[in-house]
């Protein structure tokens, strides 16, 4: 019974010694949450502006023939996909969210891009850090990828990322950037509000290696929001299953020490009677 004893006080340590682990990794997380989400909102917002200038040139009739906006046929031989992923464990399913959707889906023979340490690791040599990756490693990457793509190097390019929704709930996502996927619209019909310099061509030529930059830096403040949600998540609910065995462990342990007590007081008392 002594050895029970000093068994389960060894459990008891060494849970307890994970939910002080899991805890500051919660308060990490949550010191992280705020700014992560403002950067992921402001990258938003530009990305999103930056789409209506594109869209806005797309639909000129003196840009329908521009190397970006042309339409492979096939689109899925000759293959590019960025794949964002987080730089460390323990953000419950955020990971493996994206090396799932990875495997399960139709990417052989694609070449692969990674961004974060964990997709580095898996995938090789890439962009090692989804929290410090910032517009010019962005721009870097883009002017590659549009070179790729405008040279027909490429016919696809899409991005492996995870989607936002709240502090509970991200979702693995996959976005395409080129072919580009714009509105459909009567070429002309802005020229009465908008007017280009020098034209809409070299506008769209020159603007569309920022546009990707922005669209890139977006989507992986969005994924980096989304690991530090999911992180914070995991270790609530890490701590609290902790703290839950711990509990049942010093119900355990209290019940053992009191059988013990009991046990030696019988031995007295019959030692005792005895006498």
């Amino acid at each position: 019974m002594g050895a029970d004893i000093k068994k389960l006080k060894g459990r008891i340590r060494s849970i307890d010694s994970t939910l002080h682990l899991t805890k500051a990794m919660g308060l990490v997380a949550s010191s992280k949450i705020r700014r992560a989400n403002e950067a992921m909102n402001a990258a938003r917002e530009y990305s999103d502006a930056a789409r209506q200038i594109v869209e806005t040139l797309a639909a000129e009739q003196a840009c329908r023939r521009n190397k970006y906006l042309r339409r492979p046929e096939d689109t899925s031989s000759r293959r590019v996909v960025v794949v964002i992923a987080g730089d460390r464990g323990l953000a419950g399913g955020y990971n493996a969210g994206i090396f799932r959707t990875l495997r399960d889906g139709d990417f052989g023979g694609a070449e692969l891009i990674p961004i974060g340490k964990k997709a580095c690791d898996k995938l090789g040599e890439g962009y090692s850090s989804a929290e410090t990756f910032g517009f010019e490693q962005a721009k870097e990457l883009s002017d590659r990828l549009c070179e790729l793509f405008a040279e027909e190097k490429t016919d696809c390019v899409e991005v492996l990322c995870t989607e936002y929704i709240n502090m509970m709930t991200q979702h693995p996502r996959i976005v395409r950037l080129f072919p580009l996927e714009t509105k459909e619209g009567e070429g002309g019909g802005s020229d009465a509000v908008t007017v280009f310099e020098p034209s809409e061509e070299e506008v769209l030529n020159t603007f569309m290696p920022d546009y990707v930059a922005g669209v890139l830096t977006a989507l992986v403040r969005e994924s980096f929001a989304s690991e530090v949600a999911a992180r914070r998540v995991a270790m609530d609910n890490a701590g609290k299953n902790a703290q839950q065995m711990i509990d049942d462990l010093k119900l355990e342990y209290n019940r053992a020490r009191q059988s013990i007590i009991t046990q030696e007081i019988t031995e007295i008392v019959a030692g005792a009677g005895e006498s």
